[in-house]
Parts: C-alpha cells; structure tokens; sequence
C-alpha cells in the first residue's frame, strides 16, 4: 500500500528547472535511497515529501495519520538552548533542526505523563551516541556532535516515515555502523539521501535516481540499482541504433525524390519527420578531472615524534611517519580523536606541541578541508556568497597545464559540470554539494603534489566520488585522507592509520575491510564502537501500538553481519592475477631461451639470470598471493 504518492511535480528555481511533470511513490516499511548528481533536485525532493516545501504544479497525496520525521542535511539549533533543552523541543517539530527562522509551524502534542520517560530516553539515547554533558550549549557542538544530537530527536519518537537527507555526514564509522543496524531493524518507512554506498547496499531495498528533471525507480539496492541501470542504457542504446538505421534508410527514400502523390507516401513523410524529431536517449554527464600536479622532490612530508593536547586531553602522542611518493594513506576514527587536527599540522596551520613536522622544499599541499569555512582566513575553505563561480577559479589561474595541454578556466569548470549559463551566476545561488565540488576545482587547481582530503565524501554525489577515486588512481603525488566512507577507504588507501586509546596511532596494511579484519583477528573493535545495556530501550518501530524495541547491539551485529568479503583491490587483484601469472611464466620460458642463445656473452648471461631470478621471485610471490586469494574465494562461497 502506498502511504505517500507524489504525482507530476515541477518545481524551479531561478533558471533551473529541478522536476518536469515528475512522480514518486513510498510504500509501507519501504526503504528508499534517493541518489544523483548534486544541484538535481534530491534535497528539494525530500523537503517536498516532508511537506516543508510545496511543487510549483503536481500534488502530494499522504495516506490518514501518516507521521513523518524529517532531518535535514545540515540541522541548524538554537545556540543558546543546552543539548537536552534542544532534544525536547526538536521533538515536538516534525522538522529536526531546520532554518531558525523557517520553522514549522506543526507541533507534535506530548503528554504530561510521557514528558518524563521522553526526557529519560533522550538521556540515555544521547549517552549511547557519546553525548554525555546534557547541558552543554548547543552552539559548542562540532558538526559531528550536531549530526549525532539530530539524530536522537528523529529517532526518538515513533513516526510512520523518517525522512533523512545525508544521515551520515559526519559521523564516524562506530556511529555510521550503529545507525545502519538501527535502520535496517526500523520497521517504518525510510526514504534518505546518502553518498554512502555500502550503507545503501545494506539498508535499501529501492534506488529513487533524480536525473534530469525526471525520477527513475529501481526495485534494488545499490549493487542491484547499477546492474538494471547499466541494462536500462543498453536498451535505450538499443532503440537508438534501431531509430538511426530506419532514419537513414528513410532519408535516402527522401533523397530520391520522394513524391506526396499517394497517401502511403505522404505517411512515410510523417513517420520520416517523426523520426527525426524524436530525442536519443542524454548520456549521464560525469566530471572530467584533468591530471594536475607538480614535480615532487626527495624530500616529502616527514613527522617526527609530534604529539598534541588540548585541554589535558592527548590527541596525538609521538606519532612518527614518512610519507613516500605515492603513498594512499587513509587516517580514520571517532569524532574528536585529532584527525583533522593532525592534518592541519601537516598543512602548517597549527604546530605540535613536541616533535617536528618537515616539508620538503618541492612540496606543494592542496588541503580540500571538511566544510566550507565562513571566514576569510580559511583561505581556499572560504568562499564569498557574492562571487561569481569563474571568479573563484581565476583567483588560483586563468589557466592551467594539464597532460592534454593548457586548459582555460572557463573549460575547467564545464568539465567540472558547471556550464557556461551558471559560471556568472553567484557562488550563494549552488547547492551545499555543487559548493563542494566548485572547492574540490579550485584545490585541484593549484596543481598540488600532496593531496589532503578531509573528508571528501561529505555533500559530494556518488558519480562525482566515482571520478574523483578514478583520478586518485593515476594521480602522481601522495594522497592523504580522513574519512568515514567505508568505500571510498577501500577503494583508495592501501595503508591506514586508526586514532586509538590515549592519543595512540597505530598501522594497519589494507583498505578498510582489511583494517576490520585486523581488528577481529585481534579480539578488538574499531573505536567508539557503542555497546547498549539490557534497559536501554529505544523507539524503532511504526506500528500503532507504539511497542518499543531495543536496538541491536552494535558489536554484536558487526562480528554477526559482516560476512567475509574481498576488498576492492583484492576483488580487482583476484580477477587478474591468474593471467599476472601466465605472463611471469612467459616472461621465464623468454629468458631461459635468451640464455641458451648468449651462453658466451658472460656481462649479458649475468644480466639474464638476475632478472631470471628476480622474475621466479615475483612469480613465487604471486603464486602465494593467488592461493591466498583461492582459499579467501572459496570461504567467501561458502558464507562465512
């Protein structure tokens, strides 16, 4: 049964026409991921479900008594109000954190008889999410703090719909895993907007793709969302080659002459022009990056036993580490661990309090920052509401040297996705994602050969995030990055660096799976995990009778639900490496017949046998990593 039915919207904005005639639909216990490229439409989308905003044409029909909770991606609170104040009123709002001055309107009536256990359970709620100090100000949050404080107020009373647009935005992994047990178990309607793909994977049964002023429905989650795509374009690839032959045969009846004496002919002329009015199918535009970046030297970024404190608390303590040419290192942990205080003293913006940090004359930072700063001296963080989209480029260069030559500013920016109609229109007229990608340009831009990415995955879309790791791929130069996306960890970094107890940085080999196998192997759990007691209920349930459930423990869904599975690169390693194999054993058969054939060329025989034998090493190596790899396959099969 459909609870919510969204019939041929359209709605704008200034110039920009977000939904033509587009319809939507959510039925009960559903689970919706809303995906697409930033500036489609996919906020406004939920604020129009959410009944926040209304379409310029169409209609949204809510089945009776329907209750929706709705979180917006950036939940702004009074700063003055304390954490427990806030909680309390945010639950009487069906609109969690929205614009102070936007409010709605729409109070929720609780009673006086259940204004006590509600208060007791944003208590105890808070204190699971590390929330502890109930009458800390508001304003004193960070934007993890914030995101968590939302979240108890969404979650805390029973509704029929949570509406949740980027629900894991600055929540570290602990949280991000607690909230995805919590999801899956929640047996009401769910439609959310996420850059997360393995949380998409794992709490979706339906992909909603906003493209083009139209909405695409796939009976899915997101691996089963790319399959039917891919099938989708094949079809329309299809009907198109099919429309393009009858057109040109039809074209060539028209050019011999074709004469509207008969009433078949002038039929064949109609079907001709209909033809040829009809639209191909629009390819998806993905942002093209350029490779950008300078000669690096011998010496890079080195620490040297830094260590760091605020307020008696140790962040950091002697942490050494020498970044190599083309290391992808990826730092992760819970909010407040010092992760973004480590990338600021590699940066140079603040200094350790012992130890030193050396950077190498060549060395050429580019620091893409967490959110966009409001304050001039944030430096490339900052960005004037005011300024023109192609004035912020320009101020780092009007152009700039790619491999395929000197490329325009102008040009940069279109294959950034921004065209020519919208690089004079003022950067306050973007939405939250577009802002981050005009941010990611202009890093980029500045062709640095150490790349600091902190985290990149917040407000970014999916397509965007997919470019950006295919140029992580063959960028030459060292990328460092903190980050939460369980994905984007394994499929960029080959090392991590986990913030543990004590200001304690500890070395793991792999992507992030690896990092979480590790941990398993070592009887551990990444840190701030969150454990629950037996009396801490929580509200997960729709149902009328209002019955609550405890959430799962989330240490125990982690060792329970994680099945062992390849990582990105040991999927791509796996595909290869058989034939990685044949090609060493072809490359031995290759030497010992050039051996035979300079058996008196003493200096050149020398040279044979070393590379003979380092080649048996490489192919010793590889035979190894592929019966790792066998046995990981078929324990994989197997399901464990």
């Amino acid at each position: 049964m459909n609870i919510i039915n969204v019939t041929e919207i359209t709605k704008s904005y200034t110039e920009r026409k977000l939904f033509d005639k587009a319809s939507f639909y959510l039925q009960e216990r559903e689970k919706v991921g809303v995906i697409g490229i930033n500036g489609t439409g996919k906020s406004t989308l939920l604020k129009i479900i959410a009944g926040i905003e209304e379409p310029d044409e169409g209609q949204v029909i809510k089945a009776n008594h329907v209750v929706v909770r709705y979180l917006p991606q950036n939940p702004a609170f009074d700063p003055e109000h304390t954490v427990l104040e806030t909680v309390l009123y945010q639950c009487s709002r069906h609109y969690v954190g929205g614009d102070l001055e936007k409010r709605d309107t729409t109070d929720i009536t609780i009673g006086a008889a259940d204004q006590w256990n509600l208060e007791s359970d944003a208590k105890s709620m808070m204190t699971k999410l590390g929330i502890t100090n109930f009458n800390q100000k508001a304003g004193e949050l960070s934007g993890g703090q914030r995101k968590r404080l939302a979240l108890v107020a969404a979650l805390l009373l029973p509704c029929d719909v949570l509406v949740l647009d980027e629900p894991t935005n600055h929540l570290d992994a602990a949280m991000a895993d607690w909230l995805e047990a919590y999801l899956k178990k929640w047996r009401g309607a769910l439609i959310m907007v996420t850059h997360d793909r393995y949380f998409l994977d794992s709490v979706c049964n339906r992909i909603v793709e906003v493209d083009k002023g139209s909405i695409y429905s796939y009976d899915a989650n997101y691996s089963g969302y790319l399959e039917l795509k891919a099938e989708r374009e094949d079809m329309q690839q299809a009907s198109e080659r099919k429309r393009q032959t009858i057109l040109r045969k039809e074209l060539e009846w028209i050019r011999r002459g074709a004469r509207a004496r008969t009433t078949k002919q002038k039929g064949r002329i109609q079907r001709y022009e209909s033809l040829k009015n009809q639209s191909g199918p629009q390819t998806d535009q993905a942002v093209e990056i350029s490779s950008v970046s300078s000669r690096m030297g011998r010496t890079t970024v080195e620490l040297d036993g830094i260590s760091k404190s605020y307020d008696g608390r140790t962040l950091i303590r002697d942490f050494t580490y020498i970044f190599l040419k083309n290391d992808r290192i990826g730092f992760v942990g819970a909010n407040g661990s010092g992760k973004t205080t480590l990338m600021k003293m590699i940066d140079g913006r603040i200094l350790p309090d012992s130890g030193t940090v050396t950077i190498g004359q060549t060395i050429k930072i580019g620091y893409y920052t967490q959110e966009i700063e409001t304050s001039k001296e944030a430096g490339l963080a900052y960005m004037d509401p005011e300024e023109k989209v192609i004035d912020y480029i320009k101020n780092t260069a009007e152009y700039v040297r790619t491999k395929d030559g000197l490329v325009s500013a102008s040009n940069m920016l279109e294959q950034f996705l921004f065209p020519s109609s919208q690089q004079y229109s003022p950067i306050g007229k973007l939405s939250g994602g577009e802002k981050r990608r005009l941010n990611l340009l202009r890093v980029l831009m500045e062709a640095p050969n150490v790349l600091i990415l902190d985290e990149p995955t917040n407000d970014l879309d999916i397509r965007t995030l997919t470019i950006l790791e295919d140029y992580l791929d063959n960028y030459d130069g060292i990328v460092i990055t903190v980050s939460h996306d369980r994905y984007f960890l394994d499929r960029v970094v080959n090392r991590i660096f986990a913030f543990e107890e004590d200001g304690q940085i500890c070395q793991y080999e792999g992507g992030y799976t690896d990092y979480v196998n590790r941990l398993e192997e070592l009887g551990k759990t990444p840190a701030g995990y969150i454990t629950e007691g037996k009396n801490d209920a929580v509200t997960v349930t729709a149902d009328d009778t209002s019955a609550k459930e405890a959430p799962v423990n989330s240490k125990d869904t982690w060792k329970r639900e994680r099945k062992l599975k390849f990582s990105y690169k040991e999927q791509k390693e796996y595909e290869t490496i058989e034939d990685d194999i044949a090609a060493l054993e072809e490359k031995i058969e290759e030497l010992e017949q050039k051996i035979l054939l300079n058996s008196r060329d003493f200096v050149k025989l020398n040279e044979l046998t070393k590379e003979k034998e380092a080649t048996e090493a490489a192919l010793e190596e590889k035979m190894e990593r592929w019966e790792y790899l066998e046995d990981l396959a078929a324990r994989i099969a197997a399901g464990e």
